[in-house]
């Protein structure tokens, strides 16, 4: 599980002054500490933002959205702030709620997975006073810290305002256990040694500021094992916000050498053991191989690694190296001296982000430098499968599609990287009105498979429509012989009635609640028992539409003959047209007699029915269901899915912030907020 998914947990802490009283009883703090962590939480506080964050990731075959919050700390008076990747790497909608509640919006400048950083800058003309002066947090040197130091962690615990815990530093070098984690594909913990603390820190504390007595940021809290909190040192997380304030990402160099602890018996070996040398890397080309010692970097001395802890410093020499520089290793192989000269060439990321491929009903990704070594391969060329919905073209073609296939070809194209798919798909599917079979040639585990899969628009579900039948527009229910016999009538059969629709034929005839009718046009209506509730509709169904019937019975004790002119029978929803909005995720149709008596809807009020919303989708997160009645999109009424449709196409044009939807629930109506990805 990612970093990312441990935000989803909720958990509960208190506010920063009762907070305080807890964490520092009178007996364990003497005044003067007091009045330094007052004065560090006096410099701090202000500048700690709590992030509100809508995310994008693939899984089952398309980008799900979810809601996650973090923390962050502004560092700069033009509203740059610092948080993790994991909170906001992923952040298509960011929302930023300061220390004294004001809420201002957000944009993602750049992220970093392998430090785990991100840097978001607030969209000063969102404020209320655009001009206001915003509180800053300076940065401390992490490499002052000690063992026993006191610090304090300040955030927004499982979304709650912001809270500070107090603590002490429990070590200054550590690290993942043994494995580790991912994020996004980068390992955690290759060039980061965290600061362990015990301030205690709870999911949403991620991203907040780690603070010193003198109210300095010294670490970045990222994560909780066990009792302890990891922060980020201080010293790496501004080097990396300032780099990504600058040019909007991190340049690091790659050598393509991986390094390990020297072994127990390597007792008196010095630097750091040569685990792997890549494939077609500068390494490589210099002569390394594994098994030699490295003792010096570029003139730095590389120091003696008996630990894991001691790789992410090796590591940090070369990732800080710059692009495209020379880089001398000096070492040994069998005892003898050795010295290799290369030059560094940009590093990747291990993995390129997702990107949903509607009509195959994948998420798919490049291939990147580590992910060709990985699979072994001499070149970039093919589509790599992500994620594949269930359902979908990809999962249903023989052999189905799986993640982590390389798609190589489609039909006589050669498939390139994904945008070349994506270029290919628009034209395939340009004409179609329907799936069209594709031949797709795809590689796993070194085999080539063929298959084909129906790629293509959409097929709406067939509707037929049933022939029209006569309609009373009355409900009724079944005169029993208990009924009968209670009502003065023993040993009649009929129907009662218990609701007339406005507006219907029963209406406009005067047909009202309580009456009893015996017979349909002269002949009785053999209805009574409960398993006859249908026997009276059916009769009426038999009926052409506009004849005229005459029903016989009884209306409070008295003879009641009534001639009705039958009408149309409404569309039941089953045959009702229908409208899917790709854009928000959600599907919505005309409504149904049932429908608007379900809603109690007025014969004046309009709106279509919300069909379907799908799952980790835009509409679901603004809180649309299944069931709603949708009556207007940002204040215009929405009559019918002409008027829906029609009002969707103008959004897609002005590609608006924020979308309103005004709908129906039961008795209650609601405002919705939708913040869509344009």
């Amino acid at each position: 599980m990612t970093l990312r998914h441990s935000l989803r947990n909720a958990a509960f802490t208190v506010g920063p002054a009762a907070l305080l009283l807890l964490a520092a009883p009178a007996f364990a703090d003497d005044a003067a500490t007091r009045a330094a962590i007052q004065r560090a939480v006096d410099a701090v506080y202000p500048a700690l933002v709590r992030i509100h964050v809508v995310m994008e990731e693939g899984d089952n075959g398309r980008m799900q959205k979810s809601r996650a919050t973090g923390s962050g700390t502004i560092i700069s008076e033009d509203g740059y702030l610092l948080t993790n990747h994991h909170v906001a790497g992923r952040g298509t909608r960011l929302v930023c709620r300061l220390s004294d509640r004001e809420e201002v919006d957000a944009e993602l400048v750049g992220t970093d997975a392998l430090s785990d950083l991100s840097v978001l800058k607030l969209d000063l003309a969102s404020r209320r006073n655009p001009k206001a002066k915003l509180p800053v947090a300076k940065f401390g040197d992490s490499d002052k810290l000690k063992v026993g130091d006191t610090v304090l962690a300040m955030g927004s615990p499982a979304g709650l305002s912001q809270s500070v815990t107090k603590g002490i530093v429990a070590n200054t070098a550590m690290i993942a256990p043994r494995g580790g984690f991912s994020l996004d594909g980068e390992h955690v913990g290759e060039l980061v040694r965290w600061i362990g603390h015990d301030a205690i820190i709870f999911p949403g504390n991620s991203g907040g500021p780690l603070v010193n007595l003198k109210g300095e940021i010294v670490g970045v809290n990222e994560v909780g094992i066990g009792s302890l909190g990891g922060a980020i040192p201080s010293n790496l997380a501004q080097a990396v916000a300032k780099e990504i304030i600058r040019q909007g990402r991190v340049s690091r160099s790659w050598i393509g050498l991986e390094a390990q602890p020297l072994l127990k018996k390597m007792s008196r070996d010095k630097g750091v053991l040569v685990a792997t040398i890549l494939p077609d890397s500068p390494a490589k080309s210099a002569g390394l191989k594994p098994g030699d010692f490295i003792t010096d970097y570029n003139g730095q001395t590389v120091l003696e690694s008996r630990s894991q802890e001691d790789i992410p410093v090796f590591n940090r020499m070369i990732l800080t190296t710059p692009v495209g520089a020379k880089a001398t290793l000096k070492g040994s192989r069998d005892g003898q001296p050795m010295t290799w000269t290369m030059t560094t060439v940009e590093r990747e990321p291990n993995e390129a982000k997702e990107v949903e491929l509607s009509n195959w009903g994948l998420t798919v990704r490049n291939l990147t430098r580590m992910s060709v070594l990985e699979m072994e391969r001499t070149n970039r060329l093919g589509v790599l499968a992500d994620t594949v919905r269930a359902g979908g073209p990809c999962s249903e073609c023989k052999p189905a599609l799986r993640g982590d296939d390389l798609i190589t070809r489609v039909g006589n194209h050669a498939v390139t990287n994904v945008a070349d798919l994506i270029r290919f798909t628009r034209e395939w599917t340009r004409e179609l009105d329907e799936p069209k079979p594709l031949l797709v040639t795809f590689e796993r585990d070194s085999q080539e498979f063929v298959t084909v899969a129906k790629i293509g628009p959409e097929v709406q579900e067939d509707k037929p429509n049933r022939a029209a039948k006569a309609w009373l527009g009355a409900l009724t229910q079944v005169l029993t012989s208990d009924l009968a016999e209670a009502l003065n009538l023993a040993g009649k059969k009929g129907v009662r009635v218990v609701k007339v629709i406005t507006g219907s034929p029963a209406d406009k005839a005067g047909i009202k609640i309580g009456d009893i009718f015996l017979k349909l046009d002269g002949e009785v209506i053999a209805a009574g028992t409960p398993s006859d509730q249908d026997v009276f509709d059916n009769l009426i169904r038999q009926n052409k539409i506009a004849s005229v019937s005459e029903l016989t019975g009884v209306r409070a004790g008295k003879p009641l003959t009534i001639s009705v002119t039958l009408g149309r029978q409404p569309k039941p929803a089953s045959e009702l047209a229908e409208y899917k909005d790709d854009r928000f995720e959600f599907t919505a149709r005309e409504l149904s007699l049932n429908d608007r008596l379900e809603a109690k809807l007025g014969e004046g009020d309009q709106g279509v029915r919300i069909a379907n919303v799908q799952n980790a989708g835009w509409a679901a997160l603004a809180g649309l269901s299944s069931g709603d009645t949708l009556m207007a999109v940002d204040g215009q009424s929405v009559s019918g899915l002409d008027a829906l449709q029609n009002s969707m196409v103008k959004l897609r044009e002005s590609k608006p912030r924020r979308v309103m939807l005004f709908v129906k629930r039961g008795i209650r109506t609601v405002f919705l907020e939708l913040e869509p990805k344009w």
